[in-house]
This record gives structure tokens, C-alpha cells and sequence, in this order.
């Protein structure tokens, strides 16, 4: 990533530590430095009930989300979005993160809302008025961990299973069980419960017209060739193990394989009956560098990648490709699927500037028509490499292939 790329994050993730006092001069210079006309902060809610149903972070605390009430025609419809953050794996791991917030909530501050969340019509033509939900990710075991014992020595929970419930139940009260239109969306390491609860959250919703899913950059692959590092299936083994995840995986999966196994997307979704998208790319950054190798980026930016690591990629895209829902029914399984070595797209990337296309259409196109039931696209980009991404000095993100 280029040097005003890692600047551009680095002030994102610096905007999240200032006070809330200072807010409004953070996001000014958001605007100034990326464009983002239409970002703002959003106060968190914190969850104060949760704890007497151990629906707790890692340190203990309450969980929190933030939500932005919607407006007009929009009144009745909502996307929740549950945010990312990877996967701790052991006690170290954990308890460190249990000082962060990713682990407390009493670390959380006001959260910029852009992207999918934008209030901007013309950005965000289809989700501009939707009441806009961002659960805070504080378990570190993909809001699926639910043991009851605490050990004293570290004072670890892992109940985000729990969480969930906790912050779905106090939505449902403020107006989430009269939704017309609903979305359930996970990015990263959250694109996975996003589809574990697609057809509970689903459920709990009897008014709805349209329920749909979708998974942002989360679709991890289970990695067969040996020139490949299956690293996934470790992390998954370790997680399933320290949160006590077994029992909140689906059971039409673990009795046919091992419950790490079924951490993965591509085990789980056929038994999903609830339509959801998947936007990712085939070079995913994160995936790439777990699987390939993380200074790998810095390659793939200059344009100089040996051939070793273009067999690489070739196969890794290969091996993802076929991990992906079959092309046969696009209106229960749709996607997206570019070339470009980046993160997540609903927010830095959803709306006019950044939108990156394929074969002339924009993620944020092609999942409205296919949310609205206009169109069903399963869109798959053709490059076989990674194409780099660009900061512009305007400090517009800008993709070039």
C-alpha cells in the first residue's frame, strides 16, 4: 500500500482515539484528507442489560453498537452491520485484546459512519434513509464463542454468541421487529456470522418483506494445494477451541465434518436458505498475505511480482473461485468479485470516487438490484493477477488496472 494509502488509514484508525469533544475537527480533516463529504460520527449505545445475560466482552464489560436512525420512506428498513477485526486465538492474544476496543467496551468512542452507511442519496442512492446499525466487535471469536466459566486468573469471557443475541434483542425493541426491509451484513472476520444467523435473523422478522445477507471480504478459503499455506484451518481450530464455538455451529455441518471446518463459508452456505451476497476480491489483502505472504502487497504495488508468486496467486484465485456459490442461481446466491488487492468495500469504497468497476458495474449497483430484486448479478472480474491500488494526491483512493 502506498505511503498516502497507510496515511489515510492511519487517520481513520487515529479518529477512533480522539475524544468526543474533538469529533467534529477529526471529521473535517477525514473530509479534507479523502473527500468524504458525506462522513459523520455516530455515538455508541451501550448494551447496560446485556450483562445479566453474560452477553459480555472479553473483559467483561457490556456490549455496544452504534445506530443512525433512518428517514423518510427509510423509517422501516435497516442494515446492521457487524464490524470486523480478526480473531484472537489463545489467553495472550485475548487478554491483550481485552485492553483494546476490541475487547472493551469502556475503550469504545463515537464511530464514523461513510460508505454504505452514507446519508448521501446521490452516494448511496438505495441505503441513503435506512435506520444504519455498526456492532462493535468486542469477543474476538466472531460472535460465537459461549462459555459460561470465567477463569479469575485472566477474567476472560468469551460469550459473543450471546452478544449477538443481546444487541439483535435490543434492536428488535427500538423498531427492528416492524423492519420492511432488513440487511445483515459482516465484514472480515465478521463476514462469517453474517451468514451463521442469515436464516435466524431472518426469522425474527415475520413483517419483513425483503430479508437478505451479505458478506464483505470474509469468504476465507480452506487452501488445498501445498504451494498454498492453509493457515485458516489453524486459526478456526484455535478459535472454535478457546470460545466454545461448537455448539452454536450449524449441526447440518459438524456432523459431517470437523467444527473448525465448518468456520469456513464455503461448508456452511448451502444450507443457508436466506439470500446473501458475497463481496470480495479474489486477491483479497488479508487473505493474500495469510496465504501467500505479507510483504506480498508491496509486489504486487510496484508491478514486480516473480513468477513463483503469479503461479501463486493463479491458484490461489483458482482455489477461491471454486470455494464461491455456484453461478446457477444468482438470486439466492449473488457476488461480486474483483481483482483488486484490498480490504472490505462498504465503506471506503462505497460511492462514486472509489468504486472500483468490473465490466462497467460497481459493487454498489450491482448489490442494490440485486437487493431489490431488480436484477441478480453474479459478477466475476477476469484478471488472473492482483491489480494494484492507488492514492492519488487529491487523496481520492482511485483503482487502476
Amino acid at each position: 500500500m502506498s505511503t498516502r494509502s497507510v496515511r489515510l488509514v492511519c487517520l481513520l484508525i487515529c479518529s477512533l482515539a480522539i475524544s468526543k469533544s474533538d469529533s467534529t475537527k477529526a471529521n473535517e480533516l477525514l473530509k479534507q484528507e479523502k473527500h468524504a463529504d458525506h462522513a459523520y460520527f455516530v455515538d455508541i449505545t451501550i448494551v447496560q442489560n446485556a450483562v445479566s445475560k453474560g452477553a459480555v466482552c472479553l473483559d467483561g464489560s457490556p456490549p455496544a453498537y452504534h445506530l443512525d436512525p433512518g428517514f423518510g420512506h427509510g423509517v422501516r428498513n435497516w442494515i446492521i452491520l457487524l464490524s470486523g477485526g480478526a480473531w484472537c486465538r489463545n489467553t495472550t492474544d485475548c487478554l491483550n485484546r481485552s485492553k483494546t476496543d476490541l475487547g472493551s467496551s469502556t475503550l469504545m468512542l463515537p464511530f464514523i459512519f461513510l460508505g454504505i452507511f452514507s446519508k448521501s442519496k446521490t452516494e448511496n442512492p438505495d441505503f441513503y434513509n435506512w435506520n444504519k446499525v455498526f456492532v462493535r466487535y468486542c469477543d474476538g471469536g466472531a460472535f460465537t464463542g459461549d462459555i459460561e466459566n470465567v477463569d479469575p486468573a485472566t477474567n476472560l469471557h468469551f460469550r459473543g454468541a450471546r452478544i449477538f443475541d443481546a444487541i439483535i434483542e435490543d434492536l428488535l425493541a427500538k423498531g427492528l421487529k416492524d423492519a420492511k426491509n432488513a440487511i445483515l451484513s459482516g465484514g472480515s472476520a465478521n463476514g462469517y456470522p453474517a451468514m451463521l444467523y442469515c436464516d435466524h435473523f431472518h426469522s425474527l422478522l415475520p413483517k419483513a418483506h425483503r430479508v437478505k445477507c451479505l458478506v464483505d471480504a470474509g469468504y476465507f478459503i480452506r487452501v488445498k494445494n501445498p504451494l498454498l499455506t492453509n493457515v485458516f484451518e489453524s486459526i478456526f481450530k484455535d478459535v472454535v477451541t478457546l470460545h466454545g464455538s461448537t455448539k452454536v455451529l450449524p449441526k447440518s455441518c459438524t456432523s459431517r465434518m470437523k467444527p473448525e471446518l465448518c468456520f469456513f463459508p464455503e461448508n456452511i452456505q448451502r444450507d443457508i436458505k436466506t439470500p446473501f451476497f458475497t463481496v470480495m476480491s479474489a486477491f483479497d489483502s488479508y487473505q493474500v498475505n495469510s496465504i501467500i505472504g505479507f510483504d506480498i502487497g508491496e509486489y504486487i504495488q510496484a508491478r514486480n511480482c516473480t513468477e513463483n508468486q503469479n503461479n501463486a496467486f493463479k491458484e490461489l484465485r483458482s482455489e477461491f473461485l471454486r470455494a464461491l456459490p455456484k453461478a446457477n442461481d444468482p438470486k439466492q446466491r449473488g457476488v461480486f468479485i474483483d481483482s483488486f488487492n484490498r480490504h472490505t468495500q462498504l465503506e471506503l469504497w462505497w460511492n462514486k470516487i472509489n468504486a472500483t468497476p468490473v465490466n462497467n458495474l460497481t459493487t454498489i449497483k450491482v448489490f442494490g438490484d440485486w437487493y431489490y430484486d431488480r436484477k441478480y448479478s453474479y459478477v466475476i472480474d477476469e484478471h488472473d493477477l492482483p491489480l494494484p491500488v492507488y492514492l492519488y494526491n487529491n487523496g481520492t483512493l482511485k483503482s487502476r488496472g
